[in-house]
């Protein structure tokens, strides 16, 4: 187990520390830390507060996921998915929304607008080499496979 500690920004006590809505969920529900309703028009995008930083062991990071639910209803998701946090950044844990649906969507305080998920960042060496081996797909990406 990894100890992550959250500390909240001033003016946010009311915003809930970030919590798994069921007991094998993988990520952890992300709110709104907002002072004010903010519209985010069809096509437009904003950074959303949380209200919190983080400090986490020198083995993690943190993705920030859309809530699948958001998508499917309403066609918010997140801008860069997943956003990465890395175990130095200490600043204040940010959403960027866009807005993919056809109606102003409207982000009031306390909302529900993202998970975040842990993950475990290996350690890595590069080794420098003049040769890699061979394999069938060789240089083959970008669908060539087919569709």
């Amino acid at each position: 187990m990894f100890e992550v500690k959250i500390k909240r920004l001033p003016g946010n006590e009311d915003i809930p520390i970030p919590r798994k809505m069921s007991q094998l969920a993988s990520g952890f529900d992300l709110v709104a830390a907002v002072s004010e309703p903010v519209s985010i028009f069809p096509g437009e995008w904003k950074l959303i507060p949380t209200g919190f930083y983080l400090e986490m062991p020198a083995q993690l990071e943190a993705q920030i996921r859309p809530r699948s639910g958001l998508a499917l209803k309403k066609g918010i998701t997140t801008l860069n998915s997943p956003g990465t946090i890395d175990a130095d950044y200490r600043g204040e844990i940010g959403v960027i929304l866009i807005n993919h649906g056809k109606e102003t969507f409207i982000v009031n305080r306390g909302d529900r607008i993202a998970q975040m998920v842990f993950q475990h960042v290996p350690e890595i060496r590069f080794t420098e080499t003049e040769q890699i081996s061979e394999t069938d797909r060789g240089k083959g990406g970008f669908g060539h496979t087919g569709i």
